[in-house]
């Protein structure tokens, strides 16, 4: 897409406001981004970024997507104030967890161009992973439109089965905090071997951001990397016989995924 989309944004919290400051770091012109946020305190940090906030919807937009960052449970409320905006070819393009297209269908229409999304908390950061599905209406111009918009704050990847899209929430959407769940076992178990607080949490904060971009940047997929560093005998092959054992890790991990999914499921 040559020219980057105009947005108008609803919601505004944390991730709306990771959304902005990405768009904004892309180089989207603050004249192609209107937000409506009606907190006081957001409101007073849209404005620092030259940006036209609303504390209600907007009459008029000249938004050709308009992405809502509001919490699931607000969208019954809000979806209905941009009943209008369904007649001029916008694409709605929803980040709020769990809710379905047909969700939005069953509000706005279903000759409606709806895409749904699930980035995660490193988006504040330019490093998201993002999914995005959409349903039968929306063209060639508004896949590309929806994608921009993700793509400034880290990769997109696209689903064709939406039924998936609660697996994909409980491992990216919920799988930072997964992730820091083991930084902060790891630096316990530092802490309890004796080292001190100080140096168990920069041991393994450094040695879960290296792993990361290490797999990232690499040819060979994690598994290879971990017999990589695994020396017969060695003290890496003692700590992965405990993890690994009846693949303990590993069944954990399907577990916690799967509650998660399940979670997703009755949410919807």
């Amino acid at each position: 897409m040559n020219k980057p989309p105009k947005i108008l944004l609803v919601g505004c919290g944390n991730m709306g406001q990771a959304l902005l400051k990405g768009w904004l770091e892309q180089g989207w012109a603050r004249s192609d981004i209107q937000v409506v946020e009606p907190d006081k305190d957001a409101q007073s940090t849209i404005e620092s970024l030259g940006v036209e906030v609303s504390g209600a919807r907007v009459a008029n937009t000249h938004a050709e997507v308009v992405v809502l960052a509001v919490k699931p449970q607000q969208l019954k409320i809000v979806l209905p104030d941009y009943l209008d905006f369904t007649e001029k070819g916008h694409v709605f393009l929803s980040i709020a967890a769990g809710r379905p297209i047909a969700f939005y269908e069953s509000i706005l229409g279903s000759q409606i161009s709806i895409v749904r999304g699930m980035p995660n908390m490193s988006a504040s950061i330019g490093q998201s992973m993002t999914v995005l599905v959409g349903n039968s209406m929306v063209d060639h111009r508004q896949h590309e439109a929806c994608e921009a918009v993700m793509a400034a704050v880290g990769r997109v990847a696209w689903l064709e089965d939406e039924s998936l899209m609660n697996t994909v929430t409980a491992i990216s959407g919920s799988g930072p905090a997964y992730v820091f769940l083991l930084i902060e076992s790891l630096a316990a178990a530092g802490i309890d071997m004796g080292l001190s607080r100080e140096l168990a949490a920069e041991l393994a904060l450094a040695t879960v951001a290296g792993a990361s971009v290490l797999a990232i940047n690499s040819e060979v997929d994690p598994a290879e990397l971990r017999r990589q560093v695994t020396s017969p005998g060695g003290t890496t092959e003692a700590a992965l016989a405990v993890l690994m054992d009846n693949n303990a890790l590993l069944e954990l991990m399907k577990e916690a995924v799967h509650a998660a999914t399940e979670r997703g499921q009755d949410l919807a």
